[in-house]
């Protein structure tokens, strides 16, 4: 990992949604601060956005997967969240939502935040108005809070799938906002 950060590390988690060409932005709003970011994707929201873009918004290689490349052992796990002094989520679908509030840890991103252990994380959720709206994220979305996490967002307003209410994810000025006070805090 290059350092190059002046104000501080960021592991931005992006997992699939077709929010995920807002993370991009978010990325390079912080990049563009002095900020540090890494970069971990779901195999979900690499089939939205390649790697390739934000590996090219932030100098830095794009972590898709729990194994390693090659032969040599690599515990990134554990060491991304350890070198971050944020955790970030954006887009935070409702599948990411729910494995987090229940510590399930079944691919890069989902064990990652449950590596994060007491770093600030930020979520920032995005889907449908009835995903949202559903006990299920509700109850998920509660006890996150209940644990420090962050929750920025939804936005209401037109989704992809043609409907209008909340679920949008937040404008990634408001998330970046969110991420520097934390900065500022730790």
């Amino acid at each position: 990992m290059t350092d190059t950060s002046t104000r501080g590390e960021v592991l931005l988690c992006v997992t699939g949604g077709i929010a995920c060409y807002k993370a991009a932005f978010l990325a390079s709003r912080l990049v563009q601060d002095g900020c540090g970011v890494s970069v971990a994707m779901t195999d979900a929201a690499t089939r939205f956005v390649a790697p390739l873009t934000f590996q090219t918004v932030t100098a830095r290689k794009v972590h898709t997967t729990l194994w390693p490349d090659g032969q040599a052992f690599s515990s990134r796990h554990i060491a991304l969240p350890d070198q971050a002094d944020v955790v970030v989520v954006a887009p935070a679908t409702a599948n990411i939502l729910a494995k987090a509030a229940c510590g399930i840890a079944d691919d890069l991103v989902s064990t990652l935040l449950l590596a994060a252990g007491d770093k600030p994380v930020v979520v920032a959720p995005a889907m449908n108005t009835r995903m949202w709206n559903a006990p299920a994220t509700r109850e998920n979305i509660k006890t996150l809070a209940a644990r420090g996490v962050h929750v920025v967002g939804p936005a209401e307003g037109r989704l992809a799938c043609g409907t209008t209410g909340p679920g949008r994810m937040a404008e990634p000025d408001d998330i970046h906002d969110v991420i520097v006070n934390l900065l500022g805090n730790t």
